[in-house]
């Protein structure tokens, strides 16, 4: 049997050699890589703005926020992902609903 991986990584040269240059820098977790990405990233999209983040879930709360979610708001997501997914919806109160497809047969 063949594995599915779950993700594959591409890292090259030049990403390792700038990881280990902001590791010998004076800025580990901030500085003026953080805003050099966020500009970056924002002409990428052809956004004015982009926030970098600690990972996925805290993207995730910003999302919520961003679209503002109140405390009782139904939102709609899949049962089949990361518990961030509802997490985040729970962070503003609102009500998690998992999506079900249901499929009806008939002969």
């Amino acid at each position: 049997m063949k594995a599915i991986p779950y993700g594959r990584q591409n890292i090259t040269k030049e990403d390792i050699e700038a990881v280990i240059a902001v590791l010998k820098s004076d800025y580990l977790t901030q500085g003026p890589k953080i805003a050099e990405f966020e500009q970056a990233f924002a002409n990428y999209i052809g956004s004015r703005y982009a926030v970098a983040v600690s990972n996925g879930t805290a993207a995730l709360h910003l999302c919520t926020l961003a679209l503002g979610v109140k405390p009782g708001q139904k939102v709609i997501t899949t049962p089949i992902t990361f518990a961030a997914t509802a997490n985040c919806v729970r962070y503003c109160e609102g009500e998690v609903v998992f999506a079900i497809l249901t499929l009806k047969h008939t002969c």
